[in-house]
């Protein structure tokens, strides 16, 4: 029996040892030619672009001798504003990227001893930096499209006689939504939350190349990307897969969620389900590849993306 990616020795070349024993002079001369690779790590003003700048001794920031501004080592980043040291940066995203199911804000709230707040709006930037930095442009080829309900849980009633059938609208709690999927084989996921599942279907017909070949299960709201694409159907009460169509790919996605959902996270639903989902495709996209390329993919990705109106200033209301 072959052996799993993630137990040969080519899946594991980033060492959480390594990176938490950084002095935090290393950790910011490893942040800074990250993000300034075209000057081998010498600042650049975020403002002007100057790459003159002094020095200041009393804080480690830096002056722009162009436009006399001054800036950290991660201004105008994803991590503006940030109090954490970089160390404990890197330190976090290294703990994000291990944890293969996913990894929760209060667990990485315990490993680094911080608030759960803190936790929480790092790991969301780390999501967000993830999810601006994906390839982008339509799929194409064999695209696999499904779609799957998450939250607006409603506890059954006690007694048997009291309890209704939570599948029926009128029984739900208005806060179920979908998330839908289109997935190239042996490429890329595109994720996108809807309230109906049927309202992925504008979003797979924008986001697919004309030609492609969509495969789907029976659904009927389905039935409508006949109009745009060459379309296989896959009965799952028959078979699992049959005659070239099949949906495993997407379902393989959905089962990441899932384990991510009930043994990480535990509840990933409302305005952040968009985060989540976007974070599993992203980890399923890469399930091939070694944490140490995946720890370079999001640094750059950490260190490309700008400052974030949505996460920034989020406990104090200011976004």
């Amino acid at each position: 029996m072959a052996q799993h990616f993630l137990l040969s020795p080519a899946a594991k070349t980033l060492s959480l040892v390594k990176v938490m024993r950084m002095s935090e002079e290393e950790a910011r001369t490893a942040f800074r030619k990250i993000r300034w690779t075209e000057t081998e790590g010498e600042p650049i003003c975020p403002e002007c672009g100057c790459v003159d700048h002094y020095d200041l001794k009393t804080r480690q920031v830096y002056k722009c001798k162009g436009c006399n501004k001054q800036f950290s080592i991660t201004s105008g980043t994803i991590f503006h504003g940030r109090k954490l040291q970089v160390r404990d940066i890197l330190a976090a995203i290294a703990i994000f990227i291990n944890g293969a199911k996913g990894y929760s804000a209060l667990q990485l709230s315990r490993d680094l001893s911080v608030d759960y707040k803190t936790a929480f709006v790092l790991l969301h930037k780390v999501r967000e930096s993830i999810e601006t930095a994906r390839d982008a442009g339509a799929l194409s080829g064999d695209v696999e499209v499904d779609g799957a309900y998450f939250g607006g849980y409603v506890k059954p009633a006690n007694e048997i006689k009291d309890r209704k059938d939570r599948r029926k609208k009128a029984n739900q709690s208005g806060k179920r939504q979908s998330v839908i999927v289109a997935r190239e084989r042996g490429g890329r996921t595109l994720t996108y939350v809807a309230s109906t599942e049927a309202e992925g279907v504008a979003h797979v017909a924008a986001n697919v190349t004309k030609g492609s070949t969509v495969h789907a299960d029976e659904a009927s709201h389905w039935d409508k990307l006949a109009a745009y694409f060459p379309i296989k159907r896959i009965n799952h009460k028959e078979a699992y897969s049959k005659d070239g169509a099949c949906t495993n790919q997407a379902e393989s996605f959905f089962s990441r969620l899932r384990r991510a959902e009930i043994g990480t996270h535990h509840h990933i639903a409302g305005k952040y389900l968009g985060a989540y989902a976007a974070e599993m495709a992203w980890r399923e996209d890469s399930n091939r590849v070694a944490n140490g390329f995946q720890f370079a993919m999001v640094m750059g990705a950490v260190s490309a993306a700008e400052k974030s109106s949505k996460w920034c200033g989020y406990w104090q209301r200011w976004a």
